[in-house]
């Protein structure tokens, strides 16, 4: 069992002002694998201030400087990515499989991503006599979820350092191994000391002191939407800048003249991947209301497919939800589903047949849902797909985006044109178009209540700077 206990604040790892341990467990098997210790507002303090002292070195530092921190930590993290998929399996319950394909290289992504951009960015701009300066924004607040742990930190943390901006990040109390690993790898990087700061705590406490704080000039939350309006809330009396990159309820539009196996299969699987715990899955699946029963059997014979079971496991496609209150809250939404008298295809309440303990639960896909039912209006955040009819094109559009959220949305057809019309006509910040797959290069955020601001590559790197104009520069 590992001993976390201790945060990194100014370059060290430090003991807490007042000791509050935490267990941490394995989803899988309900049993404690770590204890880490939860941090107070004192313990931010602390943090925010190495922060801004670091803040007046490190903001004046030259690209070359921090390219060459870019690099030092992408070798490091490589040469730890297998201990990081085992971490991030063992704390959230990822099939090892998706934590070697994914889950780890999604931080190892976004790091040679940033510094791609970083070499050709322009931080200075020449308008007639003004110019026009991109200076980083100051002091960040991290705080970040546990279910793409690393492609969630590392998407702040890589930009943030590329900016020049200091930061204290408070990782999920749930996941917090793969977090203590990265503070690791970025000490080895030699990252000057206060640059990065860690502390662990729980929302209320340590995340709330983040978003208050006088010291923090911006915070950049992922997260649900409940906690976005927490923090926005707890952040608006310092007038600090505020991210969010929420929840989600995604549609997938197979239009009618989509290959309509590829497309279900499609969709199936994205949301099932991850145990269905991903912001940007597709929970919504749109058919042609005369396809519904060729749509729901091929749905069902996908599903059949998931192996459930342990995450060590190769044989593994799908693990256990993160902790016991998400358990219980996917299992009261099935059985609302059923409640709500929505067509039950596959899957349903409790666990797996043959699974007895650890936070497993059975792929489900409910059929003949309205958008109106509570399973297809809440964002479950587990494997749980509804497919709901529609009439026409302009129906399956208006059903997609009638919905508080508006994160991501996929579109099949056999005409790319035709897909490319449809997709444009999303309120969502990022469509897929037939089975297009995440760009690293491109940016990802929400409309409506999945969020604002953007993250990844060059809108990522944005987010962190404020821009000066300098009148008479050239004169």
């Amino acid at each position: 069992m590992k001993d976390c206990r201790q945060f990194y604040i100014d370059g060290k790892w430090i003991a807490p002002t007042t000791a509050r341990d935490f267990a941490v467990t394995n989803p899988a098997t309900e049993e404690q694998i770590a204890t880490i210790s939860l941090g107070s507002a004192a313990d931010v303090d602390k943090a925010v201030s190495a922060a801004k002292s670091a803040f007046a070195t490190f903001s004046e530092t030259s690209v070359a400087s921090r390219l060459s921190l870019l690099q030092r930590i992408l070798e490091i993290y490589e040469s730890r990515m297998s201990e990081m998929a085992a971490a991030i399996s063992l704390e959230m319950g990822a099939p090892v499989s998706l934590s070697r394909a994914a889950q780890a290289p999604a931080g190892f992504r976004h790091l040679a991503e940033m510094k791609k951009v970083l070499a050709q960015f322009q931080f200075e701009e020449l308008k007639g006599s003004t110019l026009m300066r991109k200076e980083p924004v100051g002091v960040c607040g991290f705080i970040t979820p546990w279910n793409w742990p690393m492609n969630q930190v590392v998407c702040k943390v890589a930009p943030a350092l590329a900016a020049g901006c200091t930061m204290v990040l408070k990782p999920s109390e749930f996941a917090p191994l793969s977090a203590c690993l990265l503070a690791e790898i970025l000490d080895k990087a030699d990252v000057p000391p206060g640059v990065f700061n860690m502390v662990n705590g729980d929302g209320p406490t340590v995340g709330n002191a983040i978003a208050s704080h006088p010291g923090v000039d911006m915070v950049s939350l992922t997260g649900s939407t409940r906690a976005g309006i927490a923090v926005a809330s707890a952040a608006a009396p310092t007038v600090k800048r505020v991210t969010q990159e929420l929840g989600g309820k995604a549609a997938y539009i197979i239009l009618d003249d989509a290959d309509l196996a590829t497309a279900v299969k499609d969709c199936v699987q994205g949301c099932f991947r991850n145990t269905g715990q991903s912001c940007n899955a597709p929970t919504r699946m749109l058919v042609l209301r005369p396809k519904m029963a060729e749509a729901s059997a091929a749905a069902r014979k996908i599903a059949e497919t998931i192996n459930v079971g342990d995450p060590a496991s190769e044989a593994t496609t799908m693990g256990p939800l993160s902790s016991r209150a998400q358990f219980e809250k996917v299992q009261a939404l099935i059985q609302k589903g059923i409640a709500e008298n929505a067509k039950l295809i596959v899957g349903g309440p409790g666990r797996p047949e043959g699974i007895t303990r650890g936070y497993f639960v059975k792929p489900t896909i409910f059929g003949e849902v309205r958008n109106d039912m509570t399973i297809a209006r809440e964002e479950i955040f587990g494997p749980v797909l509804c497919i709901i009819p529609y009439e026409d094109e302009e129906d399956a559009v208006r059903i997609a985006n009638d919905t508080p959220y508006g994160l991501s949305g996929f579109v099949a057809s056999a005409d790319v044109e035709r897909a490319r019309r449809v997709a444009k006509r999303i309120r969502s910040g990022n469509v897929h178009i037939n089975g297009a797959r995440l760009d690293f290069a491109g940016c990802f955020g929400g409309y409506k209540q999945s969020g604002n601001g953007r993250e990844w590559s060059e809108a990522g790197l944005e987010e962190f700077l404020e821009l000066k104009a300098v009148f008479g520069y050239a004169s």
